[in-house]
């Protein structure tokens, strides 16, 4: 019995099939990875991390930071610190995302993390749909790669814990709008303090809810000020009061 296969007969005027190979060449050389904190915030930088792993001394536990706890989060990040061949944070202003716009002011991070690297890595690896422009060196989009790729894990990690360490400050300075909690994001809470305790100077003016805030007067003072005799002086003489 003649098998199948060689019973076919292929139309010679049919065009050859092609398949699809879904393959990826290797890396040759180091590999970095790039994501960067702090896109929806209205207020603080946008940060962005770059890491270049060292094979030889693996991290575990790596993982998208949004997946960790905080707890682990700092752990990780000075595991990574001390055991990553190099890595560079880096960060846009409040004033460039304003200026920029929050998408180029992220990849302006990102263009400042991978520049940042003590050693020049053969590919980058970024979080997202999308590279920064004008890296010089050869650079891919992963979607979810901080679920993905260990290297964007890790970059993801430094971003968030250092991006949240600057919120910690914030705090500090602003206890009323919340900062240790909210980091920035546009929750409830931050939105009703926006309207109860003002604008600082790390809210984004570029964001709705701050322009709002700030069409209605609303601006905040830091807490060292606060209790200042200028400070007091000056809201006193806003309200007709003396305080001699």
């Amino acid at each position: 019995m003649r098998s199948p296969r060689s019973s076919a007969r292929a139309d010679p005027q049919a065009p050859p099939e092609q398949l699809d190979l879904l393959w990826t060449p290797p890396v040759i050389g180091l590999l970095a990875g790039v994501d960067e904190a702090g896109r929806g915030p209205l207020a603080g930088p946008v940060v962005a991390a770059a890491v270049i792993l060292d094979d030889l001394q693996p991290i575990a536990g790596l993982n998208d930071s949004k997946r960790l706890t905080a707890r682990a989060r700092e752990r990780l990040f000075d595991e990574i610190r001390a055991k990553a061949l190099c890595c560079c944070i880096a960060e846009a202003s409040v004033e460039e995302i304003d200026r920029l716009n929050i998408l180029h002011a992220t990849m302006l991070a990102m263009k400042r993390a991978v520049d940042g690297l003590r050693l020049k890595p053969a590919l980058v690896q970024v979080d997202g749909n999308r590279v920064p422009p004008h890296l010089g060196v050869a650079a891919q989009a992963i979607v979810k790669g901080d679920a993905k790729v260990q290297a964007i894990s890790a970059a993801s990690i430094l971003a968030k814990v250092h991006r949240d360490r600057l919120c910690d400050a914030l705090h500090a300075r602003y206890p009323h709008h919340g900062f240790e909690s909210h980091k920035g994001y546009p929750t409830p809470e931050h939105l009703a303090a926006l309207g109860e305790h003002g604008v600082t100077p790390a809210h984004r003016r570029s964001f709705a809810p701050v322009r709002l805030a700030l069409a209605e007067g609303r601006v905040a003072v830091p807490v060292e000020l606060a209790t200042s005799p200028d400070v007091l002086s000056t809201a006193a003489a806003a309200d007709g009061l003396s305080l001699a």
